[in-house]
This record gives structure tokens, sequence and C-alpha cells, in this order.
């Protein structure tokens, strides 16, 4: 049984709560799945697969960036996946970054107001704004699967700076946001990408042509 890491950064412990949905979906696909923040990751040996989930807010969570910094030269050995949450997402169409497949929820991202003419806020929310980053700190190593879905914003338990940066140029109310089936979704096509046990256990079946 191959077994999976899904590590997590979080501003307020909603994505806490994604990466434990994401495991258990993994788990139900055939896999060992463990669950622990990044900053208490100290080595990948021994697992078969990553998945790193942290939220978007002024740049994708640091402490989830430098975990992909600090370990991109095991991450060239070991498939990994990437789950972005965000409360603003401007779709145009891009469905990869630089040939990394990129999975969007339908239900967080937004067509531009005026297509062709973006705003601050919709050119900050691109896909490929949030992604490159993240391609860039694991490079030349690319994800398997990169996720972007909606997020929980409590403007009480963020930083000062971070409430600012959300009011003036994301623009986002308050709220949850998770959108539940389509991260089951995304882990269980994850899951296809890490090689789940039920497919090695298959036997082929040998057509016999008849005489």
């Amino acid at each position: 049984m191959k077994n999976i890491l899904v590590t997590h950064a979080t501003f307020s412990g909603s994505t806490v709560e994604v990466a434990e949905f994401v495991a258990k979906e993994l788990i139900a696909q055939g896999f060992r799945a463990s669950v622990m923040p990044v900053q208490d990751v100290s080595s990948l040996a021994g697992y078969d697969g990553v998945v790193i989930a942290a939220p978007m807010i002024m740049g994708w969570h640091r402490a989830a960036s430098g975990f992909l910094k600090k370990n991109r030269n095991a991450l060239k050995h070991i498939p990994f996946a990437v789950l972005i949450t965000a409360m603003s997402l401007t779709q145009i169409g891009e469905t990869s970054v630089d040939g990394a497949p990129v999975t969007v929820d339908a239900a967080l991202a937004k067509p531009p107001a005026q297509p062709g003419r973006l705003s601050l806020r919709e050119r900050y929310a691109r896909v490929s704004n949030y992604v490159r980053p993240i391609l860039a700190a694991t490079r030349p190593s690319k994800p398997v699967s990169i996720g972007l879905f909606g997020g929980r914003l409590e403007y009480g338990r963020l930083k000062w700076w971070a409430v600012i940066f959300v009011m003036l140029i994301i623009k986002a109310p308050a709220g949850d946001r998770r959108n539940w089936p389509a991260i089951r979704e995304w882990a269980a096509g994850v899951a296809d990408e890490f090689e789940p046990e039920s497919m090695k256990m298959r036997v082929p079946v040998m057509e016999v042509q008849p005489a």
C-alpha cells in the first residue's frame, strides 16, 4: 500500500480541514495517508507521493512555498500535487500553466467584467499569477496536478496586513466557499496520478482469439 503525505500551511485553520478531507479521499482510493503541518515534516523519505495544501493571500502561504524549496530535490523523485485555496479567481480559460495541469473550482472562478481589460484585482487573481511562483519553487519538477478551490475567510482570524490586503485588493466578503464535491473529485484524480493500489492488484485480461 502506497504511503502519501498530505501536508498543509494555514492562516486560520480552514486549510487543515481541507487537507484532512483530501487524505480521507486518498484512503478511500486505497492509500495510506498521513496529515501534518509543513513545519513538522522533517523528511519525505518513506512517502510515495505528496499533496501540499495552503491558502493564497498576498501570494501562496510562505511556509508552503518554503516547504517546496526545502524539498525541491526530494520532489524530483516522487509525484506531488498542489492544492490552493483562495477567495477570488479570474477565469480567462487557463487550464495549465507552463505545462502543469490546473483544475479550477467552477464555483470560485469568475470571468472578467471586461475581457481584455482586467482590473487590478482581476489581474492579481489570474490562475497563472497564483501558480507561477509555486512552479518556480519546484523547478525543474512539476506537480502532477494543481487544484484551485474556494477557501474560508474569517477576517477576525487574519493578521492585520492580510485583512487590509483582502479588503482593498481582493475585495472578498467573509464566508465559507469551500466546494467539497469539487475537492473530492480533484483528490480522486490525484489518486489516479499516484497509481492507486487497486490498479496494481488488477490482473490483466488476455483476449483469446477463436481457433
